[in-house]
């Protein structure tokens, strides 16, 4: 907690320090981060790994029914959500992600790169080795982390409201013995069904501007008690008693 409030601290210094033209804002990158650290300012037309984990972190910041390709190109639309992001915590929205926009994303990470609100024991209450499923267990953690970042996005956009997971990754046996469909895209990891407040129809309506290509919610079979969202690079959507 400590080390947290602490990294959270000096977020806020260098948020200051970028929009006043401090040394800070201009002196390498924001900080030195324990999961990830940015060494260069990213524009439009740059690519490479550090293109990659940007993206990863700001798929969430989309257009209604917009998948964000995290290829390591940072094109038009990866600029796009850069500037969704910095608009969604404050920041100036010119969709050039320099020291402020890097700062506020490691004050939104812990050491293991997931987001502060959600960790990978939320995503996967099957086993902790990430295996048994339809891909590699290293797959299935990368595709749980992608899918975190999209569930923080979401959460940001209904007012910081907790978000409840029920269900994650699923091996095999798991997926059977809660009678998952045979092609259920939890056994990929990136899946996760929601409960709770706010309604489920309201999580099924917002999850369509975070990035998520599965939406299924009441109103679709086996689906009036949850929510689900998955990480389908195809839109499918059914939530006929939201109106999906």
């Amino acid at each position: 907690m400590l080390r947290r409030t602490v990294r959270v601290l000096l977020s806020v210094v260098m948020a200051m320090a970028a929009a006043t033209g401090g040394v800070l804002a201009t002196a390498g990158p924001a900080q030195a981060d324990e999961c990830y650290t940015w060494n260069r300012t990213l524009s439009e037309g740059m690519s490479g790994s550090d293109v990659t984990e940007l993206q990863i972190r700001v798929a969430g910041h989309v257009t209604s029914g917009e998948i964000l390709s995290v290829d390591g190109q940072f094109g038009a639309r990866t600029k796009a959500a850069v500037a969704k992001f910095q608009q969604a915590y404050g920041l100036a929205a010119d969709g050039v992600a320099g020291p402020s926009t890097f700062s506020k994303i490691y004050a939104l990470q812990d050491p293991d790169c997931t987001p502060i609100h959600f960790t990978y024991a939320e995503l996967n209450k099957c086993n902790s080795t990430w295996s048994g499923g339809a891909v590699s267990a290293a797959t299935a953690k990368s595709n749980a982390l992608r899918t975190m970042w999209k569930l923080e996005a979401m959460r940001r956009a209904l007012g910081d409201t907790p978000l409840v997971v029920t269900s994650g990754f699923r091996s095999y046996s798991c997926n059977s013995a809660v009678g998952g469909a045979s092609n259920s895209r939890h056994l990929y990891g990136d899946a996760a069904d929601l409960v709770g407040n706010p309604t489920l129809c309201r999580l099924a309506q917002q999850a369509r501007t975070h990035g998520f290509g599965g939406i299924f919610g009441p109103g679709y079979p086996g689906h009036d008690d949850h929510t689900h969202v998955d990480g389908r690079t195809s839109r499918s959507w059914s939530a006929p008693t939201c109106g999906i």
